[in-house]
């Protein structure tokens, strides 16, 4: 250190400037301060060769202090930054050999272990003005570095996956776009959405949900590899960069093998889990499309994906902007509907089995739109639970049926269908008594009908509602039964009045083949011994409801007794207290029941579709798109020839048709003469229910 003092003080050899005990105090003062390890201190001759550098130094490089004078100061450092990049032009040996004075040079350290400095140096002279070196200290910045990575590292990071968070990945796409215009190439982007997931989340909980999460991350980063960046946007939405890949088939194969992957089964704290995911994709062009206009497309393509069923891909197309837009449109309707009074209720009755007394109506809402007319509730009910005006809406169905319930007969009940998005609002059961308060309606003539969607989060919170619902006095329906996420565990813990057997169950449970009538006589016996009663939806034919009576269901509702009519007629159906039962028709020609691919040929498409039951007639197929009513279509089912039909009536993916030749069923009998692919989905259904059969 003394020789360090002496370095300081020989460019004024001429006076002594402080005294000897000034002198001793500086010294310790400077030995302390290098012995800290937050700094050190360095000279160099005229050539830059060290003369001095603290002895702290060389335990960070590995050396010995003696091993480093006489040495070049650059020989300690690299030009190099940590990911390979050149560093500035101003480096230290450009300092050094311009005599130019530098302050706080960032550089790094020639060692195995990342070792930052910060320098500062002044170039020293003589009493003459000659250049004799350069004097200067330096502190230790490795820690601060490694704190900036690390906060680089997480801002571009997810937090929880350790995928590419949303801000990496518009990095990574707006890089892709310029490199694919620069070298003439397209680039491709994914848009993935988990199905089911929430399910997982309500069940499991977040804890199992985040684990989940983790999971798919690691099957996503598999199967795309080093074909792009894989990130995630949040909640259970994924994304996938892909710089250089655009070929559809390639982009199939990919998409396709990560449905597989995700959808295969997981194990969760021993709990067997199975989702799916849908994926939306969008490839750039030759043109001005923004990263925005892109990842705007792609969920466009992700829309369609869930709209067609869920667990498949959908590659964007053009006209996607214009059902975008149309849907726009119908929101913003949607949204000044109840303002303008085009939504009304119909109400369908709802008869006992065997005295054919009407005992309630079922209220359904319906939408008379100016430009589009009659609007189904398919379409606008899953809109309105989107955008957040299901409780509005819901909430005026309510009052709206309670206001009409109390012109009939006491004996009479009003049924309102309540979406589960309903059901988890904390203020029902006030609006409940509010409402009913309002209308001076009695409590035991109000059902309320839910799905068995809202047992999918079996909390505190699904039972306390249940008992303050109940308190009220109002009757509760278990709608759909069967059909959805069917347990009977809560069948022993919620006191329902009645369960609703599903028309999927009735249709065709008259046909001897069929085990439809054993499944509802199940269903009957099960309500019975709960002290339920049971309604039979969709009846339509005299045979069905002499089966429906055989197995003991104690009311019916269906087309046979009535369709949804407007509040007039619902009025006088209800003094009259019975309804018309129509004369017997002929039987219904034999059908037969069966799932078969086929392919549908309509206005220039070929699409897949099923078979799921046909008669000479007619035939009942499903197809992931909507066929309107009274179009013609062509249907392929492996006999040889196409067969000419005519569509009666639709339900979701569901379509009725009427053959215009008959058919030979005989033909069925013989082995297809083509396989074609067929594919399905299911349209949720809440407060539409009553639009085919009900």
């Amino acid at each position: 250190m003394g020789n360090f003092r002496r370095l300081l003080r020989s460019g004024n050899n001429s006076a002594e400037a402080e005294s000897r005990p000034q002198e001793s105090r500086a010294d310790k003062l400077l030995e302390e301060f290098e012995s800290s390890g937050k700094g050190w201190f360095w000279e160099t001759t005229r050539d830059g060769v060290l003369s001095y550098i603290s002895d702290s130094v060389a335990g960070t490089l590995g050396r010995e202090p003696a091993d480093l004078l006489d040495r070049p100061f650059t020989d300690l450092t690299t030009t190099d930054t940590e990911d390979g990049a050149a560093a500035s032009e101003r480096t230290l040996g450009f300092y050094l050999s311009s005599h130019v004075a530098f302050q706080d040079l960032i550089v790094r350290a020639k060692t195995k272990n990342e070792t930052w400095w910060s320098i500062t140096g002044r170039p020293v002279h003589n009493d003459l003005g000659h250049f004799f070196g350069f004097r200067g200290f330096a502190s230790d910045l490795t820690r601060m570095r490694q704190s900036e990575v690390e906060l680089d590292r997480l801002a571009r990071q997810d937090a929880l996956t350790g995928l590419a968070n949303r801000q990496a990945l518009r990095r990574a796409l707006d890089d892709a776009l310029v490199g694919a215009v620069r070298r003439k190439h397209r680039c491709s982007v994914f848009l993935l959405d988990l199905d089911r997931f929430k399910a997982v989340n309500d069940t499991l909980g977040h804890p199992a949900g985040d684990t989940l999460l983790r999971l798919v991350a690691l099957r996503l980063t598999d199967e795309v590899g080093d074909k792009g960046q894989v990130g995630r946007l949040g909640g259970d939405e994924f994304q996938v960069v892909m710089p250089s890949l655009s070929s559809q088939a390639e982009l199939s194969e990919l998409a396709q093998g990560i449905i597989d992957s995700v959808s295969r089964p997981y194990t969760i704290n021993g709990t067997a889990v199975s989702i799916g995911t849908s994926i939306g994709i969008v490839t750039s062009d030759y043109d001005d499309r923004t990263s925005d206009d892109l990842i705007r497309d792609a969920d466009l393509a992700l829309y369609a994906a869930k709209a067609a069923g869920k667990g498949c891909f959908r590659f964007f197309a053009l006209d996607m902007h214009e059902a975008a837009r149309q849907r726009q449109l119908m929101e913003s309707d949607l949204r000044v509907a109840l303002e303008k009074g085009e939504l009304w209720l119909a109400y369908q009755p709802c008869v006992d089995a065997s005295s054919e007394e009407v005992t309630g109506f079922e209220a359904l809402i319906r939408w008379s739109h100016p430009e589009r007319g009659l609007v189904s509730p398919v379409d606008f009910i899953p809109l309105a639970e989107e955008i957040g005006l299901i409780n509005e809406i819901g909430e005026w169905v309510l009052r709206t049926a309670c206001a009409e319930a109390v012109n009939w007969p006491k004996h009479i009940t009003v049924a309102v269908n309540l979406s589960p998005i309903q059901f988890k609002s904390h203020a029902l059961p006030t609006i409940v008594r509010m409402v009913l308060n309002d209308t001076q309606l009695d409590a035991r003539q109000l059902e309320l009908e839910i799905t068995e969607g809202v047992f999918l989060n079996n909390d505190d919170h699904v039972h306390e509602m249940i008992d303050g619902l109940k308190a009220i006095g109002v009757k509760l329906a278990l709608d759909d039964f069967g059909t959805g996420y069917s347990s009977l565990s809560y069948l022993q813990r919620v006191p329902f009045d009645k369960i609703k057997i599903d028309r999927s169950f009735v249709s065709g449970a008259s046909d001897p083949t069929s085990r439809n009538a054993a499944l509802i006589r199940a269903m009957v016996g099960l309500a019975s011994d709960l002290k339920m009663q049971t309604t039979a939806e969709g009846v339509e034919t005299h045979e069905e409801l002499a089966l429906i009576r055989s197995l003991g269901c104690s009311l019916v509702q269906g087309y046979l007794f009535g369709k949804p009519t407007p509040p007039e007629e619902a009025r006088e159906l209800a003094a009259k207290g019975t309804a018309a039962l129509p004369a017997q028709l002929p039987p219904r020609e034999p059908r037969i029941r069966i799932i078969r691919a086929a392919l549908l040929h309509y206005e220039g498409q070929v699409l897949g579709a099923r078979l799921r039951n046909i008669s000479s007639g007619g035939a009942l197929v499903e197809c992931r798109e909507e066929m309107p009513v009274g179009k013609m279509v062509q249907l392929d089912i492996g006999v040889g020839s196409l067969l000419e039909a005519k569509v009666r009536w639709i339900k979701g993916t569901q379509f009725g048709c009427q053959f215009q030749e008959k058919f030979n069923l005989k033909l069925l009998q013989q082995p297809p003469k083509a396989s074609p692919a067929a594919s399905t989905g299911m349209t949720p259904n809440y407060l539409a229910s009553g639009d085919t059969g009900k």
